[in-house]
């Protein structure tokens, strides 16, 4: 089992965006050097959610350099609001620049607010993220002589003559990391050898309080596709390696009690910000085409930390762990900095990561210089 970080803070004000971006680049030089195998990053717009994620491409070719020896990951990319051939081509430059350590989460996006924006209406993200997979597909194979593409997928458009550039560094294409959750996702991973985010829930219930048994559900099936599909053993291994559940809020302490007290502490600030936002989500969700028909719980309820979090003293992090572990999970993804990215959630954060690397990881990881 290895470990990565998950940079997910939020700024609550514009004054505050130049400040929470040089801590997360400190706190990712931090997580660099403590043995975690990878810095994971959202795609989010508008929102306050890590400002940089309205290009974390930028962001992670920025501490690729810094930092070559990680690997880099997106906890997902919204595909319906990338043009497929930005898509491709930006996906191809960091494949580059990393030496083939990338992974590219890939959904279909969450936000109503996010979908108005780039002129997507969400009822239609699934279906548009799907033609944006299939469009991507066929421009990281075209030749410069082949016919041309023609992309006419909502509001994306256009027509390749030529081919994309860079050329890709892993062959094919960097590997995309679907999440297993509907059958099309699930099969799209295991077809390829690719890596899967596992969930801990089923829709239309985001949340509750036993994830392990969803995880199973989902990494089971995930599991025996991927080894009927006929790869080879080292591509079924190397796609169980990067496999992943997440984690939006990670915090340890040395006893469960503080934990637990911390926790409640970043969570209210959570909640703080969430309810910040929900007066313009609930803008855009002004017509049927952009309604959303599941609802998160309140973060300070036990069925969303049930779901969502990862806390306690060294010693209760492992043994919550060890089943995921004994199951074939092989990364966890750690929401490290989850909520306002004020100086003591940086301090608690920081602290999480020095007891990860100290107690937890021995206990449970592998080498992060692993491919």
């Amino acid at each position: 089992m290895r470990f990565s970080v998950f940079l997910n803070a939020r700024s609550m004000r514009p004054e505050d965006d130049r400040q929470l971006m040089r801590d997360l680049e400190s706190h990712a030089v931090k997580a660099a050097g403590q043995g975690f195998s990878a810095i994971f990053m959202p795609d989010h717009h508008f929102n306050g959610y890590m400002p940089v994620a309205s290009d974390s491409f930028i962001f992670a070719g920025y501490l690729a350099a810094k930092l070559p020896h990680m690997h880099f990951g997106f906890s997902v990319v919204s595909v319906p609001l990338h043009h497929p051939v930005r898509f491709a081509e930006r996906i191809n430059i960091l494949d580059q620049l990393t030496d083939g350590k990338l992974l590219v989460g890939i959904g279909s996006g969450t936000t109503p607010e996010e979908m108005i924006g780039f002129a997507v209406n969400y009822k239609e993200a699934g279906a548009v993220a799907e033609k944006n997979l299939q469009l991507a597909e066929a421009l990281w194979a075209k030749e410069m002589e082949d016919p041309a593409i023609v992309i006419d997928n909502g509001p994306h458009q256009g027509r390749v003559l030529q081919r994309i550039a860079p050329a890709s560094y892993t062959p094919r294409h960097a590997r995309l990391m679907p999440v297993a959750m509907k059958e099309a996702s699930m099969r799209r991973a295991a077809d390829n050898a690719w890596p899967a985010f596992i969930p801990a829930f089923t829709p239309p219930v985001i949340g509750g309080t036993e994830p392990f048994v969803h995880v199973k559900k989902y990494f089971d099936a995930y599991h025996g596709a991927l080894t009927g599909a006929g790869h080879s053993d080292e591509a079924v291994s190397a796609a169980l390696d990067w496999t992943t559940h997440t984690y939006q809020c990670v915090h340890v302490a040395e006893t469960d009690e503080q934990a637990r007290e911390e926790l409640e502490i970043i969570l209210r600030a959570y909640q703080d910000a969430i309810e910040r936002e929900a007066e313009f989500n609930a803008r855009a969700e002004g017509d049927d085409a952009n309604k959303k028909t599941d609802r998160t719980p309140n973060a300070l309820t036990e069925d969303w930390i049930g779901t969502w979090c990862l806390y306690g003293s060294p010693e209760t992090v492992i043994e919550h762990l060890k089943p995921y572990q004994d199951l074939g999970i092989g990364n966890i993804l750690c929401g490290t900095t989850t909520g306002p990215l004020t100086e003591e959630r940086l301090r608690l954060a920081d602290q999480t990561l020095d007891l990860m690397s100290e107690k937890v990881m021995p206990a449970l990881a592998k080498s992060p210089v692993a491919a």
